[in-house]
């Protein structure tokens, strides 16, 4: 499945069984025949089914080339009556692609960065059942991924994999595994599956912290799910390009190498063999104009760490966690609380015994900045906390009650699933409510007029961060 977000960036992977619609026919325009009636080149005039006649002159034609490249022909002599007429044919003798090994010493050709590094790609497609209303329903989708281990581990996108029932992972000499998903982290789009088995081939990871602006790159896939195993060529367009995909943060590496649905989770290799990235979105339009050759992959130093700790724990660790409830603060939160700002994260409630409790976050709360990091959006919030660890020690500047001031928080590590993070959320927004949100904010009001009682905000709050 693949969508657009309001910043006109799309995940990848394919749903089966999609349409192709708004084909045109094509219309032929016959163009008279001024030559002698005796010249063999004379084209008889077509009567019906034009476009069929050519659809099977242009596979006679691919037969002829094939077969005479495999005949060794080097010329063609063909007398017409306008004279002799010669159409050279190249007698190049194709060279063979050496099967060189990935040493991060040589460059290769982008033929030998396919050959030696194929085999470690492998495409992946998931099934996921829903249940709307008693009714199941399945869907399918598709992706890509590439060994990092000999035994079996696979490095893929989160997105990818995400709500999966089933995963099938299929590699180049067509084999079909079953994968176990051993975890992974959202906010990151990174997931680790695992297949079984003792000699697969790894790629060999090399430093996106080297890539260079104009570097040339290669991605290899799974487009369209079914378009297995393929091979685009292209450079480096941008390093630490800071975008938003589905509202959350990324760094990225922006790329021109043509990036389609399926292409997920698939390895960026650079002229050196090694993988410097994960292929991850793309735009698709931008402000309403069909946009080309822009994508982006994940810089595999950013998430290294992170990889190896999903294998060992199956999540990450270390992850920083403030254990509140965000919302982007807007002009509407601020008027109906009267408040004097209106840019930051509006605090919605409060986990006990979080770190955020601990270092007096409160129910109203207003961040505007994390050390020296101005915080203006839910997105900048994620943003900053992924600079640092569990056990890191900040400074929040907070409003409260008309003024400014700052506490100190040291990070908790996150819960150990995104289930586990979305379930503290619902329950914070539920409280001891029987389950639905209540806002606190409707007491406070009742009590000091003003003037908003019984109207909860609108904002839509976020996730547990």
């Amino acid at each position: 499945m693949y969508y657009e977000d309001e910043n006109n960036l799309y995940h990848y992977s394919y749903r089966k069984g999609d349409k192709v619609e708004n084909v045109r026919d094509v219309d032929y325009t016959e163009v008279p025949n001024t030559a002698a009636k005796a010249d063999p080149w004379e084209e008889k005039k077509p009567t019906k089914n034009r476009l069929g006649l050519k659809i099977a002159a242009l596979a006679l034609a691919c037969a002829l080339i094939g077969g005479a490249a495999g005949a060794g022909i080097t010329q063609h002599a063909i007398t017409s009556a306008h004279g002799s007429t010669q159409i050279e044919v190249s007698d190049r003798q194709v060279a063979e692609v050496r099967q060189v090994k990935v040493d991060g010493k040589q460059q290769l050709t982008m033929p030998e960065v396919y050959a030696a590094n194929v085999n470690s790609v492998v495409s992946i497609n998931v099934s996921t059942t829903t249940n709307v209303f008693g009714r199941t329903t399945e869907s399918a989708a598709s992706g890509s991924g590439f060994f990092i281990t000999k035994d079996g581990y696979i490095l893929t996108n989160y997105h990818v994999i995400e709500g999966a029932s089933t995963v099938k992972v299929t590699a180049y000499d067509g084999t079909t595994y079953d994968a176990a998903v051993i975890g992974g982290d959202e906010d990151y789009d990174i997931a680790v599956i695992k297949v079984e088995g003792t000699n697969f081939q790894p790629v060999v990871i090399g430093k996106s912290g080297s890539v260079q602006i104009g570097e040339t790159v290669a991605a290899v896939g799974n487009p369209l799910g079914e378009l297995t195993f393929s091979m685009s060529q292209g450079i480096v367009s941008c390093v630490n390009r800071a975008i938003n995909v589905d509202g959350k943060p990324f760094n990225m590496i922006q790329v021109d190498c043509s990036i389609n649905p399926g292409n997920s989770g698939g390895p960026l290799f650079n002229s050196y063999g090694e993988v410097i990235g994960i292929v991850s979105a793309k735009y698709s339009s931008y402000s309403n104009t069909t946009v080309e050759g822009i994508g982006f992959a994940i810089p595999i130093d950013d998430v290294l760490a992170m990889v190896k700790d999903i294998m060992t724990n199956g999540y990450v660790t270390n992850k920083a966690y403030i254990g509140i409830t965000p919302q982007t603060m807007n002009a509407q939160i601020a008027q109906q609380f009267r408040y004097d700002v209106t840019q930051g994260v509006f605090v919605c409630s409060v986990e006990e015994g979080s770190a955020a409790e601990k270092a007096g976050l409160r129910m109203g709360d207003v961040i505007t900045k994390i050390d020296d990091k101005a915080i203006t959006s839910y997105e900048d919030l994620v943003a900053v906390k992924k600079g640092y660890s569990a056990g890191d020690t900040a400074t929040f500047t907070i409003y409260r009650e008309g003024k400014t001031q700052t506490v100190e928080l040291t990070f908790d590590a996150a819960p150990q699933t995104q289930e586990t993070a979305q379930d503290n959320s619902q329950q914070q927004q539920g409280g001891s409510n029987g389950g639905y949100y209540y806002n606190p904010w409707d007491f406070f009001n009742s009590f000091f007029g003003n003037g908003y009682y019984g109207s909860s905000y609108s904002g839509e709050s976020r996730d547990a961060a």
